[in-house]
């Protein structure tokens, strides 16, 4: 069924960044946010927004979207992200931004595992045990960029913001290992040469993960 969202979503994807063009523009131009700062009834913990999102390939408690919500925080974290990681600051403008620094962090340990697969087969194998990891929350102390976030009041809200977040990791990582594979069906250069980049400095693996 033709859905015009996905399509404008699919052009950017497969538009190549230079990047060399982009550590220039990253200068001058402003980061990108999140277009549901504003949304009303949105449960917030910890300062990120529980966003509605589409689930395609995932399950777990997130809202089901509106008409209102496309493209989702999944969608737009992916679509930014080219852009977004260059640069080493970021002003957060609401929660659904909180959520949008997560998931931006998020991608690039996806483009870290994805450029370790030689198929779109292998790409989806490593997105899928990625979201089966145990993850630290925004929220504790160890997490690298921890001062975006507020303290959680209690466990119950821990588990339910974890429990969020791993169906958000399931779903970026599936959208993802589709778009970061060429033709080919091998993984993009366009895309992990992402890899060497770490947004605000910081990575959740590897270098800058502490």
């Amino acid at each position: 069924q033709f859905h015009p969202a996905r399509l404008e979503l699919k052009k950017v994807f497969c538009e190549p960044l230079c990047p060399i063009k982009a550590a220039h523009t990253s200068q001058a131009m402003p980061a990108y946010h999140s277009s549901h700062n504003a949304k009303e009834g949105v449960k917030v913990l910890g300062g990120i927004a529980l966003l509605p999102f589409e689930a395609r390939n995932s399950r777990g408690p997130a809202p089901r979207p509106g008409p209102e919500d496309s493209p989702d925080i999944i969608d737009e974290t992916i679509k930014f992200f080219k852009a977004n990681v260059f640069f080493q600051n970021y002003d957060v403008k609401g929660p659904a931004d909180r959520l949008l620094i997560y998931l931006t962090l998020f991608t690039h340990q996806c483009i870290l595992r994805i450029s370790k697969a030689t198929s779109k087969d292998g790409a989806k194998r490593e997105m899928f045990q990625l979201a089966q990891e145990n993850f630290t929350l925004p929220c504790d102390s160890g997490f690298s960029l921890s001062s975006f976030y507020t303290k959680l009041t209690s466990k119950s809200e821990g588990d339910e913001l974890r429990s969020y977040l791993k169906q958000c990791r399931e779903e970026l990582g599936s959208r993802l290992a589709e778009v970061a594979c060429d033709a080919s069906g091998k993984p993009s250069k366009w895309w992990t040469c992402f890899a060497k980049r770490k947004f605000l400095g910081k990575a959740l693996e590897g270098p800058g993960s502490r």
